[in-house]
């Protein structure tokens, strides 16, 4: 049977039948029972509302190139995948198409509601999962988990419920970053700092003896309603004499004290700051420490409270405005500046966050940020790639804060907290009793022990931060709390690939939560990536409109093109790549290039099978053993297992960038453009039996190796091409083959170098033939002269391969040169010196003349381009853009013009 791939690839096809049979055929579904080396990544999981973007598809592409990679080399390999619940996004959706009802979710109820969420979840949820298969990752989807999913919801409870009994989550009244649009408290990390152009107010507090006044400046007048102090440095010589005393606030006219603060820097204004305790982060501070009262005059929804008098009712932008408006027609206003500032944004509402008082639940984080430490500065665990991250990871825990993991939403894992609402007339109150449980009834039973039969209680409203789950993820999909086979043998997972803006949001979560939980740092290794940046350098952004689209480029050229750009660009672990790409069009160059590498190999693919008369590789057997290898075969398997090894070596430590690539120089280069053509003659009919025999084979096992080599780059081609090429049925794929190792025996450098010389000599004469118009069909005589006795061995060895692929009938190698040699056209390459004779290839006098029209019309542009340059008014009138053209022109046709006078002077 003759095996051979159809004339033209068909990426979307393909792609798409090698899809669906890894995923019936569950190829990536692992096995603990198998036992061997495990190799674990669990899937940095996307939010469920997602679509697949370019940040996904190069994440995921990264992860699926170490997965196939290591999954070949004989590792137990699972990556397991997954979604995020994403608590704030789906509860924006849903009241989105509520109030496009004219609904709330207060009128649906919280049951209903979160029915609708579920609804909601199994019609549209799945979008990115699907999406993420049209990468071909080799995921195991048969280990698929959600973060709400049941056992993690599991594993939730266990965590919070142990966390309370060990006293590290409590519940507390502090201050917190309040999204009015959400109204929900959200972490600093999911604040976004904006630079503004805003206002610095400055006005005037009257010392309430009547003796004179204090100047304060805010960019938040409106907070000054809730003022209960003015602090100065305690250092500060024009204020010392003031400590102690008091001030009127305006407006309210509440008398508030004057106090010494290390905190205040008096080189900042005018060295005085209002003090609002209920409203700044910092004051909050300031207000402890000097026993101020906290008063909040701010709704949740962002409107002002009774606390704020006349202003109550109004959003606080609104009343802002007239605040300001209040204190100048008191007179107490004293200036405007104008003054850039960062204020914090909520990523997800898209307002600015206030400060708020507020119950909350917090995690108390330097028991677990301290086994993280100790992890980190004892055993170097878990290992960052690039290591410049690792002192980003290292302050990060020493910087963190106790975590607010309470959110005012719906959609989440409901916190597991009840309270005895019947101690607190049936409201809960900042001073409700509760207790903590898995489950309602554990709850009752715990209340009734407490506070009586009678006891009536309900469940806190509050869900959690979805970082909470996600910073289970590692070991709550493999079974958490449960003792699972999984979790036994897969974990600590292997390596975690991610972004370095989430180090802090979700790489950090994670080592505290598994040191806590399992007493081991939850990866061995965080391969932190960069960003895809768009064509012009940007990050790409919703906000700017400038993202673009894998899914349509998938469309265009392949996902296997794609995935192979993705990585490819990749110069060092950790750099950001740059997308070319045309907006206009929507095509990308540097895609088209990876896409016209896949046809590249298709055909060199089809040219191999076409030429093995139907048999396979394993049918024609090793190169190395039997058969007539002659010295390009030789050559072609020297680089193959320098390949193998460069790749082995890179993949190893995480230069994906440079193994992709090594092998696009050695398939494209060596493979296609040279090795086919050395082996072409060797492949007819009347070739000598032996050397077409080891042609066959060189050429059958070095194809399978590359594409075993490329597989995990380009799964699909590779793995379609492999089928044909092996006539392997379905019972087997490439995806599962061993991956290439290395034979140093036969790698041999200098033979390598000898080819090096081989293709210099054979380009050099491409060159000048090209040089000389002598046509394709036509063979000239070379002579090859070189002192050097080695450069001439090699040039005679390989002396059948000049003639071949140059078109040379007589090739002469010689030390010295006739000093008679006619009319010749001469190059060097290295140390040889390559001659042509002309005579009787090609007419002189024809060529000069061709060679002389061609000069004059060259010379005729630069006179004409020269002149308009000179012309003044042209370069006036003229776009820079147009004017630097004819300058690029012009130097264009000087340079041709020197190449045409040179070529003259040898005829």
């Amino acid at each position: 049977m003759t095996a051979n791939l159809p004339p033209q690839y068909d990426p979307q096809a393909t792609e798409a039948k090698w899809q669906k049979y890894w995923e019936e055929n569950q190829t990536f579904k692992a096995d603990p029972e198998k036992g061997g080396e495990p190799y674990c990544v669990v899937i940095p999981p996307p939010n469920v509302t997602g679509s697949l973007h370019m940040g996904h598809a190069f994440e995921e592409t990264l992860i699926d190139v170490l997965v196939r990679y290591h999954r070949m080399t004989g590792r137990n390999t699972l990556w397991l995948p997954g979604t995020d619940h994403a608590s704030i996004a789906v509860q924006t959706i849903l009241e989105k198409q509520l109030k496009a009802e004219g609904k709330t979710r207060h009128d649906l109820g919280r049951e209903k509601f979160l029915e609708r969420a579920w609804e909601w979840k199994a019609e549209s949820g799945n979008t990115i999962t699907n999406q993420l298969r049209s990468l071909g990752v080799s995921v195991d989807w048969s280990r698929e988990r959600f973060t709400m999913d049941e056992g993690l919801s599991a594993a939730v409870l266990e965590a919070f419920v142990r966390l309370y009994d060990e006293g590290l989550i409590y519940r507390g009244n502090y201050l917190v970053n309040w999204c009015p649009a959400s109204q929900s408290a959200v972490s600093d990390l999911e604040v976004d700092q904006q630079e503004v152009e805003g206002h610095l107010w400055h006005f005037r507090y009257p010392l309430t003896d009547g003796s004179g006044y204090l100047e304060v400046a805010t960019t938040r007048p409106e907070t000054m309603l809730g003022d209960t102090g003015v602090a100065v440095n305690p250092q500060d010589d024009r204020y010392k004499h003031l400590i102690g005393k008091t001030v009127t606030l305006p407006i309210v006219n509440r008398e508030i004290p004057i106090i010494a603060d290390e905190f205040v820097d008096p080189t900042f204004g005018t060295g005085c700051v209002k003090v609002t305790p209920a409203h700044d982060p910092n004051d909050f501070e300031m207000g402890k420490r000097h026993n101020l009262p906290f008063i909040n005059i701010m709704n949740k929804d962002g409107t002002l409270n009774e606390n704020a008098g006349e202003f109550q009712g109004q959003d606080r932008f609104v009343a802002r405005k007239n605040v300001v408006q209040r204190l100048e027609n008191d007179g107490v206003l004293v200036k405007i500046e104008d003054y850039k500032h960062t204020v914090p944004y909520s990523e997800r509402g898209k307002v600015p966050v206030e400060p708020l008082i507020s119950t909350q639940w917090f995690v108390k984080i330097e028991p677990l940020s301290q086994r993280a430490l100790q992890a980190l500065d004892q055993s170097n665990s878990p290992v960052f790639v690039p290591d410049r991250w690792t002192k980003v990871y290292r302050d990060w825990l020493v910087k963190l804060k106790d975590w607010c993991i309470s959110r005012q939403l719906w959609w989440g894992h409901q916190i597991p907290a009840w309270y005895a609402v019947s101690e607190t007339q049936g409201e809960i109150t900042d001073t409700t009793p509760f207790v903590v449980a898995k489950t309602e009834a554990e709850a009752k039973e715990k209340a009734t022990a407490k506070f009586g039969n009678d006891v009536e209680l309900t469940r806190d409203p509050d869900v959690l931060d979805t970082w909470f789950s996600s910073g289970l993820w590692p070991f709550s999909t493999l079974g958490w709390p449960d003792e699972t086979k999984d979790l036994e043998f897969y974990y600590p997972t292997t390596t975690l690939v991610t972004g370095f803006d989430i180090i802090f949001f979700w790489v950090a979560r994670m080592t505290m939560m598994a040191g806590h939980f399992t007493e081991k740092m939850p990866f061995d290794t965080v391969y932190i990536h960069g960003l895809v940046l768009d064509e012009n350098g940007q990050k790409m952004s919703k906000s700017k409109n400038n993202g673009i689209d894998p899914l349509l480029l998938i469309g265009k050229y392949g996902t296997d093109a794609l995935r192979y750009t993705l990585v490819k660009e990749v110069v060092g672990a950790g750099q950001n790549i740059r997308m070319e790409y045309d907006r206009k069009t929507d095509e990308s160059k540097s895609v088209e290039a990876s896409r016209n590498f896949t046809n590249k190999l298709w055909n060199a693919a089809r040219f191999v099978m076409m030429n093995l008369e139907g048999q396979t590789p394993q049918q024609l057997g090793s190169p190395s053993g039997g058969g007539g290898l002659e010295l390009c075969d030789r050559w072609i398997l020297s680089r193959y297992y320098q390949v193998v090894q460069q790749s082995r070596n890179c993949l190893e430590n995480y230069g994906l960038g440079e193994a992709a690539k090594g092998l696009y120089e050695f398939i494209w280069g060596d493979f296609c453009d040279w090795y086919i053509e050395l082996v072409k003659s060797r492949l007819q009919q009347d070739a000598e039996p032996n050397s077409k025999k080891g042609a066959q084979q060189t050429f059958a096992f070095v194809l399978e190796g590359i594409l075993k080599l490329l597989h995990p780059f380009m799964p699909h081609i590779t793995e379609e091409i492999w089928h044909t090429l092996t006539q392997t049925g379905d019972d087997q794929c490439l995806a599962l083959q061993a991956y290439p190792e290395a034979n140093a025996s036969l790698i041999d450098s200098d033979l390598e170098q000898q080819f090096e010389l081989l293709f210099g000599t054979i380009r050099t004469i491409r060159n000048l033939r090209a040089d000389s118009d002598i046509k394709p069909s036509v063979k000239v005589t070379a002579i090859l002269q070189s002192e050097n006795e080695k450069e001439r061995q090699i040039i005679s060895d390989g002396g059948v391969y000049i003639q071949d692929l140059a078109k040379v009938e007589n090739l002469t190698v010689t030390a010295s040169l006739d000093t008679d040699l006619g009319q010749t056209i001469t190059g060097v390459v290295g140390t040889v010196q390559v001659l042509i004779p002309l005579a009787g290839v090609v007419d002189l006098a024809a060529l000069r003349a061709k060679l002389e029209k061609k000069l004059s019309k060259v010379e005729a542009e630069i006179k004409h381009t020269a002149a308009r340059l000179s012309n003044q008014k042209f370069v006036d009138k003229a776009t820079p853009d147009v004017v630097q053209g004819a300058r690029d022109a012009l130097a264009e046709a000087e340079k041709q013009a020197e190449i045409l006078r040179d070529r003259l002077k040898l005829f």
